[in-house]
């Protein structure tokens, strides 16, 4: 592969690459995203692979996540955009034969909507994909992410040539301030401004810096990002290093991410052999490269000042505020750090405008924002849509409601910083300011739901418990403050806990928020400040009345055999590991025997109501008494 020695060379390379992918009319795309390849998609790729191999009519991609993750593995036809979903590898050649066959597609692996029963043959039809609006996973798809001549046959990299021939640094600094994208990464700083400060701070050296440390529970927005388009998110360092003068560049990859390391090493060493990395880029006298480090694990380390000591060797701690990065931060030379999701932002931005940008989103959050939609909803999977997007219309209409028709009870925003929100605030716009007013916060992405069989104390202590075990330990509100809200919670949970505890709660949170060192610290109690401002009772029910409304903690809760349901099949007998169930002559039967439940040996793991085909085993709780599912 030749290097592009100039900006006229890179658009004759990029015309020819469109022309070539054009040649072929048809598309077939098989996701390799995480959760499809755990549903054996590779497998299914591998099978296309064999059979598109020297063809001139069919163009066969190994995509990045094309989000739909309940329903993987996933393939689309294109350009007619027939959407399988649970494809297997002895469907390929059916798919391949039928897509030939104009008009005709494979019926049975069509989605079924679950309330109408109708087949939905195509992406846009699809409710899950027609109410999203994508912008970062707008190829996500439609290209090889290991090939770099697809993402320059969609235009990849012409936001770079335009921001080297036609923009000065100023103004590219001047257009990412008016289009006000914040960052995506949790905290909403606006990435305009600093840039600017950047670039205006003393020093001979700046570096730029790519968060890619993506550690919620439930999380996979960075992940996908990187293994589905890489260099959009090169792009975006490129020109945010010319903006600023960046000498520079390093990405901070969790470690975690085999597919996403490997994915993004391939794709810098790509962009160098063209020459749109290393020295004198396209002819230019901007310079620029980037290196990647991989993280260890550290939760802490997701934090900015954390992750800039780690990447420079140091023990991965927060450093305190008052000192900003833009001035002083790796190697304390002036550092612009922002996470995955905004530098693939960047290139879209520089190509259409800050006004297009902002034409999208709310005033203060313009813009799209990527999600992963997880927990007890029937469409778990990563989506995107416009800042303002209320609450309901994610889980309801993306997210399909939730699972079982069951009641929604909240949702969880921002991770396991974030907050728990209610019923009550389902139509609340999301976008950074609504969020954070209703005691969340928007995070980087994270968005787990929740049913009537979830308690809310139960999510708070387990939280609050995660926090500690990822905590740095560097600053005493974090370190003991999170200890103390955790004894409690255990306290309440078992049974054992007192009004006054919820008091204490509330202070510990209070006082953990206005001391800790860095943000995580500060933000760490948001679980259990808003499961209590939202959810008092359900604290007051374990307390007073010994009742778990979600029916989870054991504490709280036992199992029973209704007598008229069981017919003494032993098959609970058979399940449960402590031997706490015995078959015995039936007393409201006339004949047959039934099962009963010792209290004393039962260690509440519920394997019993799991395998009762009649329905006959209860869990139990003064407060909710539910059979079927533990």
């Amino acid at each position: 592969m030749e290097k592009l020695r100039s900006i006229e060379q890179f658009k004759l390379f990029q015309d020819k690459c469109r022309r070539e992918f054009e040649e072929y009319p048809l598309v077939i795309s098989v996701c390799q995203g995480a959760s499809c390849r755990a549903a054996g998609s590779e497998e299914v790729a591998n099978v296309f692979e064999k059979l598109t191999t020297g063809s001139s009519d069919i163009r066969f991609i190994k995509s990045g996540c094309q989000g739909f993750c309940e329903y993987g593995p996933l393939s689309v036809v294109r350009p007619s955009n027939i959407f399988y979903q649970m494809v297997k590898p002895g469907d390929a050649a059916e798919i391949m034969r039928t897509t030939k066959d104009d008009g005709e597609v494979v019926d049975r692996l069509l989605y079924t909507h679950p309330a109408t029963g109708e087949k939905l043959g195509r992406e846009h039809e699809i409710e899950f994909y027609s109410k999203q609006q994508r912008i970062v996973l707008a190829l996500n798809g439609y290209i090889d992410p290991l090939r770099i001549d697809d993402y320059l046959a969609h235009g990849g990299y012409s936001a770079l040539a335009k921001a080297l021939q036609v923009m000065e640094p100023g103004h590219i600094i001047e257009e990412m301030i008016e289009a006000n994208l914040r960052g995506r990464g949790g905290a909403g700083y606006p990435a305009g401004w600093k840039w600017k400060s950047c670039k205006e701070a003393p020093g001979d050296r700046r570096h730029i810096i790519c968060n890619a440390d993506e550690g919620d529970p439930g999380a996979f927005m960075d992940q996908a990002v990187l293994e589905g388009n890489p260099h959009s998110v090169i792009e975006g360092m490129l020109i945010g290093a010319y903006a600023i003068g960046g000498t520079s560049g390093y990405i901070y990859i969790r470690h975690e991410y085999p597919q996403a390391i490997e994915t993004f090493s391939a794709a810098l060493d790509k962009a160098r052999e063209l020459g749109l990395l290393g020295d004198n880029i396209l002819g230019t006298d901007f310079s620029f490269d980037i290196d990647m480090t991989f993280g260890a694990g550290s939760f802490v380390c997701g934090e900015s000042s954390a992750l800039m000591r780690s990447l420079d060797g140091q023990v991965g701690e927060p450093r305190d505020k008052f000192t900003h990065a833009t001035e002083k931060g790796f190697h304390d030379e002036p550092t612009t750090l922002n996470n995955v999701e905004t530098w693939a932002n960047v290139p879209h931005i520089i190509n259409k405008g800050a006004k297009w940008f902002r034409s999208i989103g709310t005033k203060d959050s313009p813009g799209t924002k990527v999600f992963s939609l997880v927990g007890k909803v029937n469409n778990t999977g990563l989506i995107e849509v416009p800042m303002g997007t209320s609450l309901r219309e994610i889980v309801y209409d993306i997210g399909g409601g939730i699972k079982n028709d069951g009641k929604f009870k909240a949702v969880q925003t921002g991770g396991p910083s974030g907050g728990m929100l209610p019923e009550s605030k389902l139509d609340l716009p999301v976008d950074f300011d609504a969020l954070t007013d209703a005691g969340s916060m928007m995070g980087s992405g994270g968005m787990i739901v929740m049913d009537e069989h979830t308690c809310v104390v139960d999510v708070a202590k387990y939280f609050i418990d995660f926090l500690i075990e990822e905590s740095c330990g560097k600053c005493l509100p974090c370190r003991e403050g999170l200890r103390q809200m955790s004894k409690i919670l255990h306290r309440i949970c078992d049974g054992e806990g007192t009004l006054k505890d919820i008091d204490d709660l509330e202070a510990l949170g209070q006082t953990v928020a206005a001391t800790a060192l860095c943000g995580l610290g500060k933000s760490a109690p948001n679980p259990v400040l808003s499961s209590i401002n939202y959810f008092r009772e359900e604290y007051i029910a374990h307390i007073v009345e010994h009742k778990c409304p979600g029916g989870v903690c054991m504490s709280l809760i036992s199992y029973h055999i209704v007598p008229d349901l069981c017919n003494g099949c032993g098959e609970c007998d058979e399940a449960c590991a402590s031997s706490a169930i015995r078959t015995v002559r039936g007393q409201k039967r006339k004949e047959g025997l039934l099962c009963e439940i010792d209290q004393a040996l039962c260690d509440k793991c519920g394997a019993c109501m799991q395998i009762c085909k009649e329905n006959a085993i209860e869990k139990r709780s003064p407060a909710v008494a539910s059979r079927g599912a533990a």
